[in-house]
């Protein structure tokens, strides 16, 4: 059972109920979903299954990628979110589809935890999806993550861009959606008719059937827009930063880039997906007797 400081307690209160939102979204769970998210995942990581290959999903959410994972033929897929309805939304994942699998193992955990980071070991496939910019400390999230990729290993992770003042606006916005009801119910009420207004407005300009775009929205990862939305205005605690600054922050620990997708291209706001390797040339360095700057040799290279 994972224990919390008072500190860690207090800081809880303004924190968004995610699970609670992935619990409501598992009512709509079917099989097109679920083989979307495994596209998703075999998209991105280029691969065709996962077979042979360790997964962690580190803010498992609904679960609904740890059991792609599974279904993809994960060798080991170890699920974990901070959120404890999060948790039990994977238990039910689990009891659904695997019942009796001792390959998937689920629990309550803190990833801005070092310590327990630290005993989780290390995997092939590291799957971290809009998760760290809702710790807290989105960069010591990101720090621990990196620890649990084996060597060969993949981190697939995903941060929400750095929109300027839009984003420092919607900082605010969400802050007040977590403080009380007539918070969430006045959001809710304006920015649900402005999305389904401006979406409408959008595809009739383009003429495109203005149903199509929710007949669809599964092919997003499998998830449902409405769950989504909810997501989005009251995704609190909720931090940001530029592609470059997040693949800066981890070449300086070892990884390099090899993918980075904007999810919303038509946003200043969405989420980037980044997929990350061990950098060979950081780990010559960190292993080169002589211990010249890492700056030096990639000149010399």
């Amino acid at each position: 059972m994972l224990k919390l400081s008072k500190r860690k307690a207090d800081a809880d209160e303004g924190r968004f109920g995610f699970g609670k939102n992935w619990q409501q979204f598992l009512r709509l769970l079917d099989e097109d979903r679920i083989h979307e998210a495994e596209k998703s995942l075999c998209d991105m990581l280029r691969i065709g299954d996962m077979s042979g290959r360790s997964f962690i999903d580190v803010g498992c959410g609904s679960g609904l990628f740890s059991l792609a994972a599974m279904r993809l033929g994960a060798s080991r897929v170890h699920s974990l979110d901070y959120d404890v309805h999060s948790v039990a939304c994977a238990h039910e994942l689990k009891s659904r589809f695997y019942p009796d699998a001792k390959r998937w193992t689920i629990e309550r955990g803190d990833a801005l935890d070092k310590k327990y980071q630290n005993g989780l070991g290390t995997y092939d496939v590291v799957y971290s999806w809009g998760v760290l910019h809702h710790t807290g400390n989105m960069w010591q999230g990101i720090e621990n993550v990196l620890m649990l990729v084996a060597d060969k290993g993949k981190l697939f992770l995903a941060i929400y861009n750095d929109g300027g003042t839009k984003s420092r606006r919607w900082h605010k916005l969400k802050y007040l959606y977590n403080r009380g009801l007539l918070y969430r119910i006045a959001i809710t009420s304006i920015f649900i008719p402005l999305n389904v207004t401006r979406n409408l407005i959008s595809d009739l300009s383009r003429l495109k059937s203005p149903f199509k775009r929710y007949r669809e929205y599964k092919k997003k990862r499998g998830m449902s827009v409405l769950r989504d939305w909810i997501d989005w205005f009251g995704g609190y605690p909720y931090e940001f930063a530029k592609p470059e600054e997040v693949a800066a922050f981890c070449r300086d620990r070892g990884f390099e880039t090899i993918v980075s997708v904007n999810k919303s291209p038509g946003s200043a706001l969405g989420n980037i997906e980044y997929i990350l390797v061990k950098s060979p040339a950081v780990e010559q360095i960190a292993n080169n007797e002589n211990h010249h700057s890492e700056e030096r040799i990639l000149r010399q290279a």
